[in-house]
């Protein structure tokens, strides 16, 4: 069975970052026809943020990624968090030490700062001198048994030879011991391990196949490989993803609210275009290889493909993501956000399901208003539909549709003083007195009569109204859109009567007749 894991630490929200590699272990799960575990690595204590976890999970299940196994469901390699595994660490360190590889070091932290300075001073890349790692049995025994705090290192020297595996999205990886540091701690003297010694221990003990995780932990991939060919274990197959970057060209981190996962549910975006956005960042590349072959995405995707979850899965290739950390454009998530809401609203119970999750946010805009209702939402999604990018849109894109124009706005006093005031000929200017005045005196009775109030119905009358006034369009277009919404910009003038209805329309209409 192919399982794959997404291990975030309970240390805050969930970023974009986070959230990218929990798809991608999602869609790489589903590609290979297995499943996926939630396990929260909880070992650093010090970096605890109550209500990580429910936030985790929370914004997993709105952005539709359902893990297999983990915390509240359950599964057969529970439990899931690793402060609830702690002895099971303390056995596979001490099969560790047993073996001689890793020992217990009782150096403190002053003299371990000292060490340091020491060694650097000298020239060396070293970070300790492995003094406690000469250390005689009888000794260690000794310096435990008075209680003498210590830890649990590795010895890096005694570590089996081995290969080191190609990464799943990087290819051949180069020897990198050097960037380690000197018998990297293993087990901390307050008896939690390390993510080291914790996440290949529950990788193999919870029978993981593939780690999908992020670039930031190739640097410590060869500590990992030496703990599995230490504990005589077959480590899992490793694909690195690159880091996401903010517009600017800066690392994300979670101390930007922008990169939080629910800011993003709180901002209206729809979950499927976010994660379509997240999987088309530096997806579909070419890579050579050293022996001079290349490989490829079989019809890559460009970054602005528009996705569902079954096509990424079904189209989904680690072999085929870029080497290079990706910038994330905002404009894309605009543009397959839209058209994730386009394909929504044509779907039958779409547009209900649109209408009802928007409806809260519509009637916190507009408290007094009785237009709030789930139908009166569809009917303006469905006139807004071609200036929609996010479903929060239809609050500030029109406002009309829920209470009255501003009139008194300088956009819609503006609209006034774009139409001539005064018609040509005496005889009109007598009767009708300017233009504004004219056109609504003579459309308000013609709608009146209408039966079949619907946008194809009114765009005739209103076409004949024009050609009968002998009116140019523009300004007609403009009386009728400043009386009906007091701004310039919005849908076509029978779309926003067809979304008001008769009475509102007739209303405003007349209203701005007998004002005027």
């Amino acid at each position: 069975m192919v399982l794959l894991r997404f291990a975030p630490s309970p240390t805050g929200a969930l970023h974009l970052g986070g959230l990218k590699t929990a798809l991608f272990n999602h869609l790489y799960a589903r590609k290979l026809g297995g499943k996926w575990i939630l396990r929260i690595e909880d070992t650093d204590t010090t970096r605890y943020v109550p209500g990580s976890v429910e936030s985790i999970r929370e914004a997993l299940a709105w952005a539709g990624l359902d893990y297999d196994h983990g915390p509240v469901k359950g599964g057969p390699h529970q439990p899931y968090f690793q402060s609830e595994r702690l002895d099971l660490y303390r056995t596979y360190a001490k099969k560790l030490t047993d073996a001689s590889h890793a020992y217990r070091c009782f150096c403190s932290p002053d003299k371990l700062a000292t060490t340091r300075e020491k060694l650097a001073r000298t020239g060396s890349n070293a970070t300790y001198d492995k003094s406690c790692l000469n250390l005689t049995d009888e000794e260690v025994a000794r310096r435990v048994k008075a209680g003498e705090k210590h830890v649990i290192r590795m010895n890096d020297g005694a570590a089996p030879a081995r290969k080191t595996p190609d990464d799943i999205v990087f290819g051949p990886l180069k020897d990198a011991h050097a960037s380690l540091p000197t018998d990297p701690v293993l087990l901390k003297s307050d008896l939690f391990p390390t993510y080291h010694l914790a996440s290949v221990v529950d990788d193999h003990e919870m029978g993981i196949t593939h780690v999908v995780r992020g670039e930031e932990w190739l640097p410590s991939l060869p500590l990992h490989l030496d703990l599995y060919a230490s504990l005589g274990i077959t480590p899992p197959r490793f694909a690195h993803l690159p880091l996401l970057l903010n517009p600017d060209g800066s690392k994300m981190s979670k101390r930007n609210g922008d990169v939080d996962v629910m800011e993003f549910m709180r901002r209206g975006w729809e979950p499927v275009a976010v994660l379509n956005w997240l999987a088309l960042a530096g997806w579909g590349v070419k890579h050579d290889h050293s022996d001079g072959s290349s490989s490829s995405a079989k019809t890559a995707p460009n970054s602005t493909t528009v996705m569902t979850m079954q096509e990424m899965i079904q189209e989904f290739d680690l072999s085929a993501l870029t080497h290079r950390r990706t910038i994330l454009d905002p404009l894309k998530l605009e543009y397959l956000n839209k058209n994730h809401l386009m394909e929504t609203w044509s779907q039958p119970r779409g547009l209900n399901a649109l209408a009802n999750r928007v409806i809260g946010s519509v009637e916190e805009a507009f408290p007094n208003s009785e237009y709030t209702t789930v139908d009166h939402i569809k009917r303006v999604i469905l006139a807004l539909q071609s200036r929609i990018t996010n479903i929060l849109d239809i609050a500030k894109l029109a406002p009309y549709f829920f209470v009255e124009p501003d009139y008194g706005s300088q956009e819609a006093e503006s609209m006034i003083k774009s139409i001539p005031q005064v018609d040509i000929g005496m005889y009109f200017w007598l009767i009708w007195g300017n233009i504004l005045v004219k056109i609504l005196t003579n459309v308000v009775p013609r709608l009146e009569l209408v039966e079949s109030w619907t946008e194809d119905e009114l765009a005739t009358v209103l076409h004949d109204a024009a050609h009968d006034l002998g009116v140019g369009q523009k300004i007609f277009m403009t009386v009728l859109r400043h009386a009906l919404s007091g701004m310039k910009t919005g849908p076509g003038v029978a779309e926003i009567m067809d979304a008001l209805g008769k009475e509102r329309s007739v209303v405003r209409l007349r209203g701005r007749e007998i004002v005027s």
